[in-house]
């Protein structure tokens, strides 16, 4: 059976699709509070296809199979980070040295640093990346949570390439799991000028859009290309979205035959 399976992916994959541990082409699923056997399904049918799974804004601090599921994760060689409306806590109740404390201590290598709801003064927030830089990927966030809040697109190139510069790994652009607020607008559409405005300016692979929603999945990966970074994917739709990554799906798939 494993060599049927093998042909098929010769046959039918995409050999352009890149592999674990990746740089681009991450997916990066959101746990709004899984199981253990919720991420063990996951992962038995997707391990290849999950680069990160987030702890969904202070899910961790409620959740009682934390230490169990960290573990497993790490068994499967998936990156786990906490959400990073943890770490504007912490820093609103200057707690950040105890809870990179507790990170360090539960090998998790990668810590989001955002102000969607508490904003920081920008010279804070490029401290704090810049620190935190020196022990950890640091995934920064940019964008409002607030649906009311439109930034300007000078704005976000500033703020992007400005945390890129302190130390950021990738620079999430907000879109929140609704993906309604930040990059798109009320009823899910996507600011694509917005897109094309930061694009020029700022190199994609450096950049995870947070894409819930399988419409704005299929813009950037056609937009981008199938190893474009998404984030806050539903874990029960990773499948689908590989599927569309490597053309395999009516909505990305190839138009016309190859030569």
């Amino acid at each position: 059976m494993q060599r049927d399976v093998n042909e098929l992916q010769a046959l039918f994959g995409d050999p352009t699709r890149t592999q674990r541990p990746r740089r681009t082409g991450i997916t990066h699923v959101l746990d709004k509070g899984l199981s253990l056997a919720e991420v063990e399904g996951l992962l038995e049918v997707a391990a290849d296809y999950v680069d990160i799974i987030k702890f969904g804004w202070g899910t961790a601090v409620v959740v009682q199979n934390l230490a169990e599921k960290i573990a497993l994760c790490q068994r499967h060689g998936v990156d786990i980070c906490c959400g990073g409306s943890l770490f504007e806590i912490a820093a609103q109740r200057n707690k950040i040295d105890a809870y990179v404390g507790f990170l360090k201590d539960h090998g998790l290598t990668l810590i989001e640093v955002s102000d969607g709801v508490f904003e920081f003064p920008p010279e804070q927030k490029l401290r704090h990346i810049e620190r935190l830089a020196k022990d950890f990927k640091v995934l920064s966030e940019v964008g409002s949570k607030d649906s009311a809040v439109v930034v300007a697109p000078y704005r976000w190139v500033k703020q992007i390439k400005e945390e890129l510069d302190a130390g950021a790994w990738k620079v999430i652009t907000e879109g929140r799991e609704s993906g309604t607020v930040g990059m798109y607008r009320a009823s899910g559409e996507i600011r694509t000028g917005l897109i094309e405005e930061i694009e020029v300016q700022i190199d994609s692979t450096n950049l995870l859009f947070e894409a819930p929603q399988k419409v704005q999945q299929v813009w950037f990966i056609k937009h981008f290309g199938g190893n474009v970074n998404l984030g806050n994917i539903p874990p029960s739709e990773v499948i689908a979205l590989e599927t569309m990554r490597q053309g395999l799906r009516a909505d990305t798939m190839p138009t016309q035959p190859a030569e």
